[in-house]
């Protein structure tokens, strides 16, 4: 029997082959869950006004929501991180308005910890030191740990906007999960994600 562990985004993703690669991301996980356990966000107070809107991706309600909110912010761009489809997405903004060229659909994340890993020196590198932050209700508690840490470790501050859901809370065990694999970003440029392939097929482990 023989795996091989071959990472499909060597920018997100952990290369686990050899073995002591693995080991030192298992020590580096338990380093960081440790840190998290105690990791409390701070109160937001921003302190300029927020230069794009940073929606998300996941559930087509928020894009809706950031559609409107976007009209009252006519001079701000609009990033999408993984969400609808681009011209379901497009077709969303149009009808509220929104011309094409304020939006920036970009479909690299896989998770809400790449949601913020994927775009934050892209960010950084247009000037952008401020965002609103738009998900559902449910996942802010998750997204604002991993935007503390992550946005946080480039000196990108953010609003968050909660879009209204019925979904109960997210449970405590991914709030501490994704902030260790942030904290590991921050370690190691990797967001600990490894993807095995074996018997041609392919699983994700977080």
């Amino acid at each position: 029997m023989f795996f091989s562990f071959q990472p499909r985004d060597e920018s997100n993703l952990v290369v686990v082959n050899p073995l002591s690669k693995l080991r030192q991301l298992l020590f580096l996980s338990v380093v960081a869950a440790s840190l998290c356990v105690g990791f409390k966000p701070r109160p937001h107070s921003v302190t300029s006004d927020p230069e794009a809107l940073l929606v998300l991706g996941g559930h087509e309600e928020r894009e809706r929501f950031a559609a409107k909110l976007a009209q009252q912010y006519p001079q701000l761009p609009i990033w999408i991180s993984s969400g609808s489809p681009q011209h379901y997405a497009q077709r969303i903004f149009a009808k509220a308005g929104i011309s094409r060229d304020r939006l920036h659909l970009d479909y690299r994340a896989s998770d809400t910890v790449t949601n913020f890993t994927t775009l934050v020196d892209e960010l950084k590198a247009q000037g952008i030191e401020s965002v609103y932050l738009i998900t559902s209700e449910n996942h802010m508690a998750r997204a604002k740990i991993i935007g503390e840490i992550v946005f946080g470790s480039r000196g990108i501050d953010f609003k968050p906007i909660a879009v209204p859901s019925n979904n109960p809370p997210e449970p405590i065990e991914k709030c501490v999960r994704d902030g260790a694999r942030s904290i590991f970003w921050l370690l190691t440029g990797h967001t600990g994600a490894i993807i095995v392939h074996y018997g041609g097929k392919s699983w994700k482990f977080l």
